[in-house]
């Protein structure tokens, strides 16, 4: 029943933009039809099954529960941003454009993520609207930092992931091969180092990408509602699945660590007896 609710959330969760635009196409609700149900197939199977596949922190929450609130509230709200541009302009804001206008004024500085996305996307060709786009980029970067930040006080400060249960090391890292390469906290805080890093550097990194992609290649892409909204929500997105990863490996190596020291200390309480 939960692998079912899992999979069918998914699925409204990635139609989310052709459910809330008006001016959506029939080929790309087609599209979006498609990809909602490859994503509830896979989430049904991950969940269903008794054995890992390539899912991590499966049996961990809130891990992905946090990721997926995470995205799910960053395509609606870009969706509703986006739809609200069509409406009258005398009409008055509503309250996600007010949001999305104290984000801009909070997070717009100098060498800051939303200024280089900004400057990436006033590369966009003249029927492209940069100030609504960075408007809705500083909320969607918004939500992912509200995100990470109750992740990270539920790792440090509730115990996560051993507070309710056992951590299995397999079914939460089924790509983490323990028994091979060197000793295993080692490539753990080595691998913690680096999503933390990229993580970091992503929301610098991809308005870069994307302003040597608007220039070198057909810019009118970005003319499609669906494809504007996915940009903005994986260059929010992104660093967020990375820098979570990097505190739950932390938190993982400290746990082992903690066990090595218990029983290294069992150890020589036996030698002294």
């Amino acid at each position: 029943m939960g692998s079912a609710v899992r999979a069918l959330l998914m699925a409204i969760m990635m139609a989310i933009p052709s459910l809330v635009l008006p001016d959506t196409s029939s080929d790309a609700a087609q599209l979006a039809a498609l990809v909602a149900l490859v994503a509830a197939v896979v989430t049904f199977s991950e969940y269903f099954s008794e054995y890992p596949t390539f899912l991590e922190f499966r049996n961990a929450p809130p891990f992905n529960r946090l990721r997926f609130l995470a995205l799910f509230f960053c395509l609606l709200f870009a969706s509703i941003l986006v739809a609200s541009e069509t409406r009258h302009a005398d009409l008055p804001p509503i309250l996600l454009e007010r949001l999305a206008t104290g984000a801009h004024a909070v997070l717009d500085v100098p060498f800051s993520p939303v200024r280089l996305m900004s400057i990436a996307l006033a590369e966009a060709p003249g029927w492209f609207d940069p100030v609504g786009a960075t408007r809705i980029a500083s909320l969607l970067l918004t939500v992912t930092m509200i995100a990470f930040l109750l992740f990270w006080i539920h790792a440090r400060f509730i115990f996560w992931p051993i507070r309710k249960r056992a951590f299995n090391f397999w079914i939460n890292l089924p790509l983490f091969d323990p028994t091979s390469g060197r000793d295993v906290l080692y490539r753990l805080k080595r691998d913690a180092h680096f999503n933390l890093a990229l993580g970091f550097l992503l929301p610098f990194l991809i308005p870069a990408l994307l302003r040597f992609w608007i220039k070198t290649f057909d810019a009118s892409l970005l003319a499609t509602s669906e494809t504007l909204i996915w940009v903005l929500c994986a260059w929010a997105f992104l660093p967020l699945t990375l820098m979570m990863r990097g505190v739950a490996l932390f938190r993982v190596a400290a746990l082992i660590e903690e066990k090595r020291r218990r029983a290294y200390a069992q150890d020589d309480d036996l030698q002294m007896v």
